[in-house]
């Protein structure tokens, strides 16, 4: 995943945890403030319905002295209570009013009941007073103790001047007017419960709302911190650890170590694209240095040849006529030492040096040809299958147990000086039937290279050149064989570089023995 979108998913991550918790905790604010608004609501029904007890118990108590102060008292209290239930409230919560509602009617209707049954009474109560003491008693107990004055009348018994159905009519009304007292309590106590229970319920969802918004800033914060500060660490210290390497590797391949920074970073990664292209360009500069170390070789063996050739020509001028010198008179003393005068030790001695003298003749004239190697003619559309045969020819006079093969593209041609490239193919095939001891095959091989080049393999089926001699065999007078010169294949070397080729030894030949040369000479093919 790259950098970018990694800091973008970690904000994303972290925004989201504070965006659910101003979310949750906004919604939990409104909860808790329509719980308030309802625990006001029920809080003000509690303590209204309290006044209302309160007015009741003194509607009672003093009612028929204050001309009906306490009952208008009751009445504005229900009044309250009925507008208090009539207030903005949401369905869910209007449903748990109910309870409320139905006790208020019922206390309401039963409050006017008793209102009414008190008036009849106080009237029955006023028409008897004359009768005799108990009715004036029982007129001051029946607002507040109804059931005592209707005992107290029974106790009497009939009055004179009363009528017998009058006074029970009157006791049965004092009893109703207990009842309806005791319903208007009991109605009562039910308002206050249902209210003290409203506000118990609304305090406990208020609180309960409240911890869990505690809980949720305690849970989602913690939770931020953590997966941010994560996201965070996470993501610097794989880039700094990765940045660290890259600085480390950097180092390294200022000191020439071009080993490629292994990383398993996707190709989508800032870092891990660096680390490729530094890969890449590690890989380049890997390929840079070893052609410098290439042409250096290259430069430092073409002043080599120029130095030795220019010391060759001299010390072959110099030799030459003093071997000439012996040549001819070892040739003399070979015709005066003819006959028995002569020892035969002798004979063979000038036979000796008369061989001797043809080596380093050879030698001799292998520096003058190392030396005397002049600029190319270069001739165009040079045909390589041709020469090469004839090269062959020449190399492989008396020879019959090698054979030559000649393969590739047809329609190949070189811009060489065929002299000087035949002389090239002379010099390989001779070390090559030298190496094979006459018996062997040697394949030649062309190929079109990129439409300016022409790739020549020349490979054999002898022992191959040992490891150890790979990076000397273009030196001047280096070889491996005891009578040879050293100078073929840097000569060799020298007519490639001078056509502006390239020869080298292949490290492994075709078949996995013998020796392999490639040459990559300009040319190209006929179409």
């Amino acid at each position: 995943m790259p950098l970018k979108k990694k800091i973008a998913l970690s904000f994303f991550i972290s925004a989201s945890i504070i965006a659910a918790l101003a979310v949750y905790e906004y919604v939990n604010f409104v909860q808790i403030t329509n719980e308030i608004r309802y625990l006001e609501i029920a809080d003000s029904l509690r303590s209204r319905a309290l006044r209302l007890r309160r007015h009741e118990k003194n509607f009672f108590l003093y009612g028929p002295l204050n001309g009906g102060a306490e009952s208008a008292a009751v009445r504005n209290d229900l009044a309250g209570l009925r507008g208090m239930l009539g207030a903005n409230v949401k369905p869910e919560r209007a449903a748990g009013l109910d309870g409320f509602r139905k006790a208020l009617d019922e206390y309401s209707k039963t409050f006017s009941g008793i209102e009414s049954g008190l008036k009849e009474v106080s009237a029955d109560m006023a028409r008897m007073r004359p009768s005799g003491g108990a009715v004036n008693v029982a007129g001051l107990l029946f607002y507040e103790h109804p059931l005592q004055a209707a005992a107290l009348l029974e106790k009497e018994g009939t009055f004179p001047g009363e009528n017998p159905a009058a006074v029970r009519s009157l006791v049965s009304g004092l009893k109703r007017l207990d009842s309806e007292i005791t319903a208007l309590r009991k109605s009562g106590e039910d308002l206050l419960s249902i209210s003290n229970g409203l506000d118990r319920k609304a305090r406990g969802k208020a609180d309960g709302l409240i911890r869990t918004s505690k809980t949720a800033i305690l849970v989602f914060f913690p939770l931020f911190l953590v997966v941010g500060l994560g996201a965070l660490f996470v993501i610097t210290s794989g880039v700094v650890r990765r940045l660290k390497l890259l600085i480390s590797v950097v180092e390294r391949t200022g000191r020439g170590d071009f080993k490629p920074l292994a990383d398993n970073a996707g190709p989508d990664d800032e870092v891990g694209v660096l680390i490729s292209k530094f890969n890449e360009m590690e890989d380049r500069l890997g390929q840079r240095e070893e052609e410098l170390a290439k042409k250096n070789n290259e430069l430092l063996q073409s002043r080599k040849l120029a130095a030795i050739g220019t010391f060759a020509s001299g010390v072959a001028h110099e030799i030459n006529n003093p071997l000439n010198n012996i040549h001819l008179s070892t040739q003399v003393l070979s015709r005066e030492l003819k006959g028995d005068a002569f020892p035969a030790m002798a004979g063979e001695a000038i036979k000796d040096i008369q061989s001797q003298t043809q080596r380093v003749k050879r030698i001799v004239g292998g520096l003058l040809d190392f030396a005397r190697e002049g600029e190319p003619r270069l001739e165009k559309n040079v045909e390589p299958e041709g020469l090469i045969r004839e090269a062959f020819r020449r190399a492989a006079a008396g020879t019959e147990g090698v054979g030559l093969e000649v393969g590739g593209e047809k329609g190949i041609y070189i811009q060489a000086d065929p002299e000087q490239l035949e002389r090239v193919f002379i010099n390989l095939f001779t070390n090559s039937i030298e190496a094979m001891e006459g018996r062997g095959r040697i394949s030649v091989r062309l190929e079109s290279q990129d439409g300016e080049n022409i790739l020549i393999k020349v490979s054999d089926t002898g022992p191959g050149v040992p490891g150890e001699y790979r990076e000397k065999i273009f030196e001047p007078f280096f070889t491996a064989r005891e009578r040879g010169t050293g100078l073929g294949l840097a000569i060799v070397f020298g007519i490639i570089k001078k056509h502006g080729g390239e020869i080298s030894l292949e490290r492994k030949s075709p078949g996995g023995k013998g020796a392999a040369f490639l040459i990559k000479i300009p040319g190209g093919r006929r179409t």
